[in-house]
């Protein structure tokens, strides 16, 4: 397999899904191992460090790439395959963002209140352990968590022409923040534009289901990803698949929504499994399907609906490619 490593330069970073030139052509089954900075940019690195005079929401969520797939046409369906997430620095950093998180007005969900503090955290990384360090701000209290990297943002250029921001999940995958994007899963996207123009970024050492406060332990990462080609039967919205689970994320305002969207996806991934007819697809899902919320703090709102391998018979999607990629990725 080929190999190409990339850490971008700080103006080689982009902020928008589509829009941008790709920084390099890939070979379908390329390895790339990629660095991406952190989502506050880096403006974040003390307790004393505070998002309403360090952070440019301008200039949030950086991605690394777009890259061009080469063969890659409308209608086709990317598999990326993360091997490996690797905190890339020795601390991660979250925070209260003024009028921005799950329990807070905002300016959708408009109040008259005054912002929550802004305030930082800051949480070192215990490499040997695998853990990653909470301390209060307000007491002494501190525990150590399971460090569990995961990509806040993985995409596809979305189709028209649009350019949407780096903070946006839809269709085109984008800052989906689904704890389910991590080491071990298979990410398939529907292309929209020739070459595909994907890209990563806003890596997490850990998050929460929902990411409640809005931010995760956000963090410089390195990734190893391998990239796949499928001519055709591109999924309407992102599709997951790990060892255990095949899953869906839907992206919208109101969540239920999100949640309609997904089941949708994955009554249709359903009939593809398994032959089954639309309505015989709805009731077994119906029975199945579990729902854990990405995040409720985005421009959209992202719902996964998941459903265990265990519980039907062998089935293969996309001709077993996630499987294949497995595979690879123990040689690596």
């Amino acid at each position: 397999m080929d190999a190409v490593e990339y850490t971008p330069r700080r103006d080689q970073l982009v902020y928008t899904f589509g829009g941008a030139a790709p920084v390099m052509t890939v070979q379908p089954g390329t390895v790339l191992k990629l660095w991406s900075e952190d989502a506050f940019n880096h403006a974040l690195t003390s307790v004393d460090d505070l998002s309403s005079e360090k952070v440019d929401l301008r200039f949030v969520n950086p991605q690394t790439g777009p890259f061009y797939v080469a063969g890659a046409e409308p209608g086709d369906t990317l598999a990326i395959h993360i091997v490996d997430l690797t905190p890339a620095r020795s601390w991660g950093a979250s925070a209260t963002i003024p009028f921005f998180g799950g329990l807070t007005s905002t300016d959708r969900t408009a109040f008259l209140q005054e912002p929550l503090p802004d305030t930082t955290w800051i949480y070192h990384v215990d490499t040997a352990r695998q853990m990653v360090g909470f301390q209060a701000r307000h007491t002494d209290f501190e525990v150590a968590l399971p460090l569990e990297p995961m990509l806040g943002t993985i995409g596809v250029a979305p189709p028209g022409g649009e350019v949407r921001s780096s903070l946006v999940p839809e269709r085109f995958g984008g800052n989906m923040d689904s704890p389910e994007v991590k080491a071990g899963t298979t990410v398939y996207l529907g292309v929209n534009v020739e070459g595909a123009l994907f890209s990563i970024g806003d890596g997490h050492y850990r998050q929460g289901e929902g990411e409640a406060c809005g931010t995760a332990v956000e963090g410089a990462m390195n990734s190893t990803i391998i990239v796949e080609l499928i001519k055709g039967g591109a999924p309407a919205w992102p599709r997951l698949e790990s060892d255990s689970h095949w899953m869906a994320v839907g992206s919208s305002r109101p969540m239920e929504d999100s949640w309609r969207i997904g089941q949708v996806e994955m009554v249709r991934w359903f009939e593809e499994l398994f032959g089954l007819h639309q309505m015989d697809a709805y009731q077994l899902l119906t029975q199945t399907a579990l729902a854990p919320i990405a995040n409720a703090v985005d421009a959209n709102y992202s719902v996964v609906i998941k459903a265990a391998k265990n519980l039907f018979p062998r089935a293969h999607a996309f001709d077993g490619i996630h499987d294949e990629l497995r595979r690879r990725s123990q040689n690596l």
